[in-house]
């Protein structure tokens, strides 16, 4: 019969489904990468479909196209969102005087920007190429940034919100506001196109993989 050893207190409740959330996670995050890397034609085939449909009705489409060049280069650009999360930092070391979790929320987000652009440099993925482009971007394609700091900064934000237990209203009005900011910024990216689909679900998974791994370290070591 095995037994625990003394000095290893028990998991916390739900920590071994995080753990499995994580790894499945992960696991999607990493095949994509590998398809995306190794130019699967299946992918490439359907991100060159999405791409110039999207492209096309954005050229027919002044309106919402310049709609979305205000909302992924202001709203939702990753400068926004990491001047958001500096604002949570001095908040939670000023007022609650949290140092710890203030902590944890910077290198999280500095640990998603930093691999983001490794990956970006490792992958070296071109952007879609448009002879009567509606924006453009800089740097490589793959994981889109937007997406992953869009990711990354609701994610951890959501998971402090969690944390210190605010009200239902509040509660939901964030979550509603995370998903449409999350989802918003991808969709975004695609219609400018300046990102293919799959950059930008790359972006979301390896986002979320980072936000279930720190959710873990936040839950085992912080709390």
């Amino acid at each position: 019969m095995h037994t625990s050893p003394v000095d290893s207190p028990p998991r916390p409740p739900g920590e071994r489904g995080a753990l499995r959330s994580a790894a499945a996670l992960a696991a999607s995050s990493l095949l994509l990468l590998i398809l995306v890397a190794a130019e699967w034609r299946p992918l490439i085939t359907l991100d060159g479909d999405i791409s110039r449909t999207t492209h096309r009705w954005a050229v027919d489409g002044p309106g919402v196209t310049q709609a979305c060049r205000i909302l992924t280069d202001w709203v939702w650009d990753p400068w926004t969102m990491r001047i958001l999360c500096a604002a949570v930092v001095v908040w939670l070391m000023w007022r609650r005087k949290a140092w710890r979790t203030a902590l944890w929320l910077a290198a999280t987000v500095a640990l998603g920007t930093l691999v983001q652009q490794s990956l970006k440099a490792a992958v070296g993925r071109a952007r879609p190429v448009w002879p009567d482009p509606v924006d453009s971007a800089h740097y490589a394609a793959f994981p889109s940034g937007h997406a992953m700091t869009a990711a990354v900064v609701c994610g951890v934000l959501l998971w402090l919100l969690h944390y210190y237990g605010v009200g239902r209203v509040l509660w939901r009005t964030a979550v509603a506001v995370a998903v449409i900011s999350v989802v918003g910024v991808g969709l975004t990216r695609v219609w400018l196109g300046v990102h293919w689909t799959t950059d930008v679900v790359g972006g979301w998974l390896l986002g979320a993989t980072l936000v279930a791994l720190a959710a873990l370290a936040h839950r085992r070591w912080i709390v």
